[in-house]
């Protein structure tokens, strides 16, 4: 096992080891993915997303943990987006029940964003996934792309909490 906050970038291409070929079946498959942190995690399955809006309610929020949290417990990797709000709340429930989560960015997996502790604690305990070459700022329009990514890796798709026009609603739409 590597020592605590020392991760590497794995580069994946159709055909890879490691490539999901879930993402064949996708629209507008990516031609590659950079994966940081435990990538032995994203051989894993099942997978289950837990989405939703950037500003949850505190029940929203509640729910978001206890549903990840369950999941993890079960040995289901929670997947999402990494966003404030509902997919900060699912990727925490996972990482505190000590299970397995993926983070897909809109930006390199050197600079996700929001960067911050959550970040740094997925990049070490779970993995940050995006088709986006590292050094890649994030920008407003990778994140509703990155959506489908996220609904490809998934077996299910939970929305948590989501706005008519929402991000959430475009992965489900994926899904």
């Amino acid at each position: 096992s590597r020592p605590r906050g020392v991760t590497s970038v794995v580069h994946l291409r159709p055909g890879s080891p490691l490539w999901p070929t879930e993402l064949d079946e996708i629209d507008s498959p990516p031609e590659e993915l950079w994966l940081r942190g435990r990538s032995e995690l994203f051989e894993r399955r099942p997978r289950v997303a837990v989405v939703g809006t950037r500003s949850p309610t505190p029940y929203g929020e509640t729910q978001a943990i206890r549903l990840a949290t369950y999941l993890a417990l079960n040995g289901v990797v929670v997947l999402s987006g990494l966003a404030r709000g509902i997919d900060s709340c699912a990727h925490r429930g996972a990482l505190e029940a000590g299970g397995a989560t993926l983070a897909v960015l809109g930006s390199g997996v050197d600079r996700p964003w929001p960067a911050g502790a959550l970040a740094q604690r997925v990049c070490e305990e779970g993995c940050l996934v995006s088709e986006f070459p590292p050094g890649q700022d994030p920008r407003r329009h990778h994140f509703p792309w990155r959506n489908r990514i996220i609904a490809g890796l998934s077996s299910v798709v939970v929305v948590v909490e989501a706005a008519h026009a929402s991000g959430s609603l475009i992965t489900a739409r994926w899904a």
